[in-house]
């Protein structure tokens, strides 16, 4: 069975250089001799499965000084010092600086390899401690972010954490409001691009005309208007993420573009013939089937491979009603909490309407309905057809009056979502006294005392 790992020999002796090598590969160890720490550092990393071994005397580095430089990039990495001189403080200094093991040379081979392979299984077992508890905070993380306790979110939950630390393009699909947004900031907050930028980009909500400029960028002069150089969307993802949303929605010869900085990551801005090399990850969202869009001709089949690496399929509130009301209640939470109210009690009747409805609006749709019972406006749901869920009283008839207060107190609600809350600047929006805001508020309820 092959050792698994990998030893970096630094010692600057041909001979020992070429014995150490001969005696681990006899032993079927992958290894790597260098002759200087200087031309041993750049190979070294965090998360390298290996061990350095390391003559103390050597012209230039020596061996406590590359061991203090291997432990400032990769702490936990075993190094072993070798020195012949039979140094006893040397030794002390070597261990107090958090060498693994001192050996004098010549070490007889046997009790070489025992002590590498010593160090080999505690690099495993480190890095595989530190991958667990990588694992387990994502996990922890997700849930805290994408919430639920249905099978099918448990899942998209697996899903996100297994992506998140793949550096792959991928694409989520969803109907409009399941969340997909919200998956991938959570692919990108909890990966390895985490501290590089989030970018989002509705490719819907961009003329045709400017989406180039948008996602590449533009030179000043490049076309009318264009004052000043502006840096696209990509280039501000560098390190990061780039989030295209409604992607189908992109035109096609945009479409062309975007696949070769997919294929080659450089890109162009509009207006410069000089290439510019982009580090960045796109998360790709579409509300529609983009094999249909394929089909269609609006999307470009290659463009529908490239992204289609990986797929994240964000399942419907419909497909997973038992997280209907735990999701009620903590946007309940939230919304108390903007607007300084108590959360309301749902009564049972309620309850068993919002479980049975079909939520065509998902997740954001819920969102409302639980803005509207902490703001103790009449429940609507969209998708419901039933008489019950009408404004109108039972009798059918709303007098003036009551009609024209209703009117008022949605206004007001609607500017203070508009204001996250804040009073004054509502006043200011409808144009009124922020003592006459207060007691209209007061009038309907909508601030506690």
């Amino acid at each position: 069975m092959t050792p698994i790992g990998e030893i970096f020999l630094v010692d600057d002796e041909t001979e020992i250089r070429q014995a150490c090598q001969q005696t681990f590969e006899l032993e079927g160890y992958a290894i790597k001799t260098f002759s200087s720490g200087e031309e041993v550092l750049p190979h070294i990393t965090p998360d390298w499965l290996g061990v350095v071994i390391s003559d103390v005397k050597m012209p230039g580095m020596d061996g406590l000084t590359l061991l203090n430089r291997i432990r400032s990039i990769a702490s936990d990495l075993p190094v072993v010092i070798l020195t012949g001189h039979g140094d006893v403080p040397m030794a002390l200094d070597a261990i107090r600086s958090g060498a693994y093991d001192f050996l004098e040379k010549p070490a007889p081979p046997e009790y070489l390899i025992e002590v590498a392979k010593r160090a080999l299984e505690a690099r495993r077992l480190c890095l595989e401690n530190r991958n667990l508890k990588q694992r387990l905070a994502v996990d922890f993380d997700l849930e805290s972010r994408i919430l639920g306790s249905s099978a099918e979110i448990k899942q998209l939950r697996q899903t996100v954490s297994s992506l998140a630390s793949i550096d792959v393009d991928v694409l989520v699909l969803g109907e409009t409001g399941v969340g997909k947004e919200l998956t991938a900031r959570s692919l990108h907050d909890c990966g390895n691009r985490q501290n590089g930028k989030f970018v989002p980009l509705n490719c819907c909500a961009i003329p045709g005309s400017l989406v180039e400029s948008e996602l590449f960028g533009h030179e000043r002069g490049a076309f009318t208007n264009a004052s000043s150089r502006r840096i696209g969307k990509i280039e501000l993802a560098q390190g990061g993420t780039l989030f295209l949303d409604e992607v189908e929605s992109m035109p096609l010869d945009i479409q062309v573009k975007l696949l070769r900085a997919l294929q080659e990551r450089v890109i162009e801005r509009v207006g410069s013939n000089q290439l510019i090399p982009v580090d960045f990850r796109v998360v790709a969202a579409s509300k529609i089937d983009l094999r249909e869009a394929v089909s269609n001709g609006t999307f470009r089949e290659d463009l529908f491979f490239r992204l289609n690496v990986a797929r994240i399929n964000v399942p419907p509130l419909r497909d997973r009603a038992e997280d209907v009301m735990p999701l009620l209640h903590y946007f309940m939470g939230v919304m108390a909490d903007r607007f300084n109210r108590p959360a309301p009690d749902v009564a049972s009747e309620v309850n068993n309407r919002l479980q049975q409805y079909p939520w065509p609006g998902n997740v954001r749709e819920l969102r409302n309905v639980a803005q509207q019972l902490v703001l103790g406006l009449p429940l609507d749901l969209s998708g419901e057809n039933d008489a019950g869920s009408s404004d109108v009283p039972a009798s059918g008839v709303a007098v003036l009056d009551e009609l024209v207060e209703r009117y008022e107190k949605q206004l007001i609600v609607d500017a203070l979502v508009r204001n996250d809350g804040r009073v004054e600047k509502t006043a200011v929006e409808l144009g009124i006294p922020r003592k006459r805001l207060y007691l209209r508020m007061r009038k309907y309820d909508l601030r506690k005392e």
